[in-house]
C-alpha cells in the first residue's frame, strides 16, 4: 500500500474504520445467519413488530390494574401471542416485555421444519420449501418467511407430489405400487 498524502490522512482522522455505527450491533447479523433469513427486511419487520408490541404493553401498563379494559386487552394480547407461538406461556404480561426478534424467527417455517425433524438445517429446509416439497394443510408453501402458528404446526406434511415423500415411503415400505 502506498503512503497516504497529507489531505488523505487528514480526512481519515475523522473516520473510524474499525468501529462503524451499524456494526456495533452484531445481533442482527447473528440472527440473520442463525435463522437463515434471506432478506434483511424480514429482520426489520420482526424488529418493528417487537417494538409495536412492547410499546402496546407499556401503554397497557399505564392503565389501572383493576380496569376491565386493561384486563381484556391483556388477555387478548397474551392469547394472540401464545396462539402464534411467540410466547411460551400466557401467565402474565411480563413475558411479552422481553420479546425479541428471535421469537418471531423461531416461528418461521424452516426453523419449525428443523424442530419437527423434516430437515437437518434451516438452509436445507429453505430449499425444500422453495422447491414445493412442504405443505401446511392443503396449501403448498413456497415462501420460507411463512410464520407457523401452534395450530398449523400439526398440519405440516410433505406435499403429495414430493419425491422426498416418495423416497421416505419407499424406505418405510409404505409406498403404494399403483400410484405413479
Amino acid at each position: 500500500m502506498r503512503k497516504l498524502k497529507f489531505h488523505e490522512k487528514k480526512l481519515l482522522k475523522r473516520v473510524d474504520l474499525y468501529n462503524w455505527k451499524k456494526e456495533k450491533d452484531h445481533r442482527e447479523a447473528e440472527i440473520i445467519k442463525r435463522y437463515n433469513l434471506s432478506n434483511r427486511e424480514d429482520y426489520d419487520k420482526y424488529n418493528r413488530m417487537c417494538g409495536h408490541i412492547t410499546s402496546m404493553i407499556s401503554k397497557i401498563k399505564l392503565l389501572s390494574s383493576q380496569d376491565p379494559f386493561r384486563v381484556k386487552l391483556t388477555e387478548q394480547l397474551l392469547e394472540k401471542l401464545y396462539n402464534m407461538g411467540i410466547i411460551t406461556t400466557k401467565d402474565n404480561i411480563l413475558n411479552c416485555e422481553k420479546l425479541a426478534v428471535s421469537a418471531f424467527c423461531r416461528r418461521r417455517l424452516p426453523i419449525v421444519l428443523c424442530k419437527l425433524k423434516f430437515a437437518q438445517t434451516p438452509k436445507e429446509a429453505c430449499t425444500y420449501i422453495e422447491q414445493g416439497h412442504i405443505r401446511i394443510g392443503t396449501r403448498i408453501i413456497t415462501d420460507p418467511a411463512t410464520l407457523v402458528t401452534r395450530s398449523q404446526e400439526d398440519h405440516i406434511t410433505w406435499s403429495d407430489t414430493s419425491k422426498i415423500k416418495q423416497t421416505i415411503q419407499q424406505y418405510n415400505n409404505e409406498r403404494d405400487d399403483y400410484i405413479g
